[in-house]
């Protein structure tokens, strides 16, 4: 038997039957996708499992530490692609210098660990918009990046490297001058050289692995990078030669937060003078830092201890 739909067609009950089980799998569907829009979906804390946060991206960066403290969760800008500082290695694990300090920061905050990965040019508007608590992401300390956002007291120097091919190195800075130059967007590096050497060809990059790998194929001569990046790479990659190991001004990295956030702030520095009395960083260089670097980089050539300036 056929029944007559409202536009006048016949259907059999067999159809009329599938087309309303349809109507219900959508609907339970629509519900289910409901729910998982409302819930949102968790990121990792220091112990790698997964967990939903009430906070609102719009609200994180200017919590206190007492409104973290309430709501159980501190949310940390970081890389993904820049070992041995900070990277990815596995499904919501994250390894490197600054990723133990930001695990030990919410220990000694009593606060669960939710890392945001973030690139170099993104750092200042996940502060500006709210999306994290705090930037660790080998974050050196500039006058125009103080304009917007406020840095904590430093925990390592830099300067910065020159990356090249053994093959064909560039030893000096002179050498620049005729070079095509690869930089990541938004890094100190690229800053320095809009205002120092606007003559330069320079070819800019979102991603850390972009630019590596444009110098590995030929589309760049020489990368400039922190000069800590760079010996680190180096002594991985066979390959290539940190030729310069020091130019450009000498920096500091530290911990960054919400322009006008000054509870955080001053928080994050009695911290580091907690830290400073345990030589914390010095036992960091030693767990993450010096199987990469060997005996090439000193830990008091890099490390700061205490916040001091």
């Amino acid at each position: 038997m056929s029944r007559i739909t409202r536009h006048g067609r016949a259907t059999s009950p067999r159809i009329a039957l599938r087309s309303r089980t349809k109507a219900v799998v959508a609907a339970m569907l629509c519900g289910l996708m409901t729910v998982s829009a409302t819930a949102g979906c968790g990121s990792p804390d220091v112990g790698g499992d997964s967990g939903g946060s009430a906070e609102t991206a719009s609200n994180v960066g200017t919590r206190t530490p007492e409104q973290i403290k309430k709501d159980g969760t501190i949310h940390i800008g970081t890389f993904a692609d820049k070992a041995p500082f900070g990277s990815l290695t596995g499904k919501n694990s994250y390894k490197g210098y600054d990723i133990t300090y930001g695990e030990r920061l919410a220990k000694d905050m009593g606060v669960k660990l939710e890392w945001v990965p973030v690139d170099a040019a993104s750092r200042v508007e996940f502060l500006e918009s709210g999306k994290v608590d705090i930037i660790l992401a080998n974050f050196t300390v500039t006058k125009d990046r103080a304009k917007k956002v406020d840095f904590a007291n430093p925990y390592m120097q830099v300067a910065f490297g020159a990356v090249s091919p053994t093959d064909h190195p560039v030893k000096k800075v002179s050498d620049l001058d005729h070079a095509k130059i690869l930089v990541v967007k938004g890094t100190s590096q690229d800053a320095w050289i809009q205002e120092h050497h606007p003559e330069w060809k320079v070819t800019k990059f979102e991603e850390y692995a972009e630019v590596t790998s444009a110098l590995a194929d030929g589309r760049g001569d020489v990368w400039i990078t922190d000069n800590t990046e760079a010996v680190a790479f180096t002594r991985q990659n066979k390959k290539f030669i940190t030729g310069i190991t020091s130019f450009g001004d000498k920096a500091t990295i530290a911990p960054a937060v919400h322009k006008g956030n000054d509870p955080l702030r001053t928080w994050i520095n009695d911290d580091l003078v907690k830290l400073g009395k345990e030589d914390f960083f010095h036992q960091n260089f030693r767990k993450t830092l010096e199987p990469v670097y060997g005996d090439t980089i000193k830990p008091d050539q890099l490390v700061i201890e205490g916040g001091r300036k």
